[in-house]
């Protein structure tokens, strides 16, 4: 008698993108919880050294999560992240630009100037650097609250063309920056999450090129 093959379904894809935002509150427990009580300290007063050794323990905690959770998504769900995806057309590049310009004007108006201009005269090369090795990553588990939460609602509501993963993206990441930071930061960070699931369907669910667009709409 042949094994009934186990169904997939959208809980599963959903429960994947809840471990992606699991990672990425780990690093509150770090900054809030376990660091300060070693270096007897908070967060705001830690040296250069500190913080770095901040980032790097957050990136090794931030890729070890993203890589199980994409070994695990292709070997038990078939559900591979990293193949080839189709080419993109002029006008979805386009548009994956206009992406790019809006996040850019909201960063520029918000911070008074070029985010990264201001953010390397502001920390100095090496805290710059490693900043933005913890933005590279960061954008991973991002991404992959996108891919999951997408995944899980087009198995759900039968779907494709609704940026379902930008929706559950907006709402994890914009209520946690209401309750850590502001309204206004918690509201920006919904809008800026939508936007990153539209970006996902438009370059065709190809992972590799939603994380370029993605890191350039974060960081810039």
């Amino acid at each position: 008698m042949k094994e009934k093959k186990e169904k997939i379904t959208g809980g599963d894809y959903l429960s994947l993108g809840i471990y992606a935002f699991a990672g990425l509150g780990m690093e509150v427990l770090y900054a809030y919880w376990l660091e300060p009580v070693i270096y007897n300290a908070p967060m705001q007063d830690w040296s250069d050294i500190q913080i770095i050794v901040h980032w790097i323990l957050t990136c090794i905690t931030w890729g070890t999560f993203a890589f199980i959770l994409i070994q695990r998504s292709g070997k038990k769900y078939h559900f591979a992240l990293l193949e080839k995806g189709k080419a993109i057309n002029l006008w979805q590049m386009g548009l994956c630009a206009l992406f790019i310009l809006l996040a850019f004007i909201v960063d520029y108006i918000s911070w008074g100037g070029f985010k990264v201009y201001l953010e390397y005269v502001n920390k100095g090369f090496l805290l710059f650097a490693f900043q933005y090795l913890y933005y590279a990553f960061e954008t991973m588990l991002f991404l992959l609250i996108i891919v999951f939460g997408q995944k899980a609602c087009e198995v759900w509501f039968r779907r494709e063309k609704i940026p379902y993963g930008g929706i559950v993206c907006g709402l994890t990441w914009g209520l946690a920056h209401i309750f850590t930071k502001n309204l206004l930061t918690g509201c920006l960070g919904i809008a800026l999450g939508f936007a990153m699931g539209s970006v996902y369907l438009l370059v065709n669910r190809d992972f590799k090129k939603a994380y370029v667009v993605l890191f350039f709409m974060f960081v810039l």
